[in-house]
């Protein structure tokens, strides 16, 4: 079943994080990440929410998805983009 990873990314140093941005779509590719909407227009129906970039990576499965969360890869790409960006990350099952 396919799992998604879906990303709220509040930018704080948009010249640092071109390397993070730049350099993420290679780190998921060999863990089956697809980007489904990254960084696109995104207009609130409801609620309070204030997203900021929001990126949709839809992965082959959970696994798939936790191993290059983890992986030596990302880990690299992950501490760029916590100096220069405040993030909330979600993983989420697909439908069986």
């Amino acid at each position: 079943m396919a799992a998604y990873l879906i990303a709220d990314v509040d930018v704080t140093d948009a010249a640092a994080f071109e390397e993070y941005r730049r350099d993420v779509p290679a780190s998921e590719k060999p863990f089956g990440g697809r980007y489904l909407a990254r960084g696109g227009r995104t207009e609130v129906l409801e609620g309070d929410w204030d997203p900021h970039r929001l990126v949709i990576v839809e992965f082959p499965n959970m696994a798939s998805l936790r191993a290059w969360y983890s992986s030596p890869e990302y880990m690299r790409l992950k501490a760029i983009r916590e100096k220069c960006a405040t993030s909330r990350l979600i993983a989420l099952d697909g439908i069986a």
